[in-house]
């Protein structure tokens, strides 16, 4: 049985609660409405954002991810009965700290996931720092991975997301400088080192630089924004072309999970004071991975070889 998704990514300028709910109603009176829509990060807590102080900023828009607007979104996602990334949001934290929080909704209405931003823009975002991967997943379909704007340059982080098993990465972004023209090829070299998917969603103009796009496992570019004009991006998702990627290879040709084999030795990583173990490389597996395309599934490797001298 084959996992689809049909994934609707929101390239909007930020708006008022209000607006975002008018819209979003809106989109999902289309026949071709998605399952799961993403807007940009910051969606919801950037409206006259950039005429504030930092603690006008935070008086406006940090709650509790329980708090009014958490409740609004989650009664927004169970009356469509889609599940929803409304961006990112500003959290404000139990011991009173302001995160630069992802979230998603299931169609229950169910906060099924929060991940608070690891690596903020410094010295230009000042909300603190998050400390954990976060990973979920959509019964019958596939594993999602979190990652926010310039999470993307770290490739750490979407490495460790596909090692948890995720099999679409979806980064939530606010660029209004130049800096887009380096993400694009960013999140393509994400999609594919990893063999997985990607979703960048950027604001719309006046707001940031759009230029959204989604990857394929592969490193094709499947529907993308030309410019920074306000549009929803809508595709379907394949997900069983992740495990295919990984055992028929990336263009037939690269196994990257597949490099180590038993009896290497760790590979130090002095950066890290870590290390690359053999024994744990490969990537967590989605319980709806069908089992033909899982790794340990037989597979012949059709690899060209190597040209050799008569001795």
């Amino acid at each position: 049985m084959s996992r689809y998704l049909r994934l609707a990514l929101v390239q909007a300028p930020a708006e008022s609660f209000q607006d975002f709910a008018d819209g979003l109603r809106s989109r999902m009176k289309s026949p071709n409405a998605a399952e799961l829509v993403v807007y940009p990060e910051l969606h919801l807590c950037s409206v006259d954002a950039d005429t504030m102080s930092v603690e006008e900023y935070y008086a406006a828009y940090a709650e509790p991810l329980d708090g009014p607007r958490g409740q609004a979104l989650s009664g927004l996602a169970r009356e469509l009965g889609i599940w929803l990334i409304p961006g990112t949001v500003l959290e404000r934290g139990a011991d009173g700290s302001v995160h630069n929080t992802a979230v998603v909704y299931d169609p229950r209405g169910e906060l099924v996931a929060s991940y608070r931003k690891i690596f903020t823009w410094r010295p230009y975002e000042p909300m603190c720092v998050g400390r954990e991967f976060v990973v979920l997943d959509m019964p019958g379909t596939g594993r999602i991975g979190l990652s926010i704007c310039y999470d993307s340059w770290y490739p750490e982080v979407t490495r460790h997301l596909a090692w948890m098993g995720a099999e679409l990465v979806v980064n939530l972004v606010q660029t209004s400088t130049s800096g887009r023209a380096q993400e694009i090829p960013v999140n393509q070299a994400n999609a594919i080192v990893n063999q997985i998917w990607v979703a960048s969603v950027n604001g719309a103009g006046p707001t940031a630089q759009g230029q959204s796009l989604l990857i394929d496992p592969e490193g094709g570019i499947r529907v993308a924004a030309t410019g920074m004009e306000d549009t929803t991006l809508l595709s379907v998702i394949d997900f069983d072309r992740v495990p295919a990627a990984r055992k028929y290879g990336t263009g037939g040709d690269s196994w990257p999970w597949d490099h180590f084999a038993s009896g290497d030795t760790p590979l130090e990583l002095p950066l890290y004071n870590g290390r690359i173990d053999p024994a744990t490389w490969r990537p967590a597996i989605s319980p709806e991975t069908p089992a033909g395309l899982r790794p340990d599934a037989p597979v012949v490797h059709h690899r060209p070889a190597p040209d050799r001298e008569a001795s």
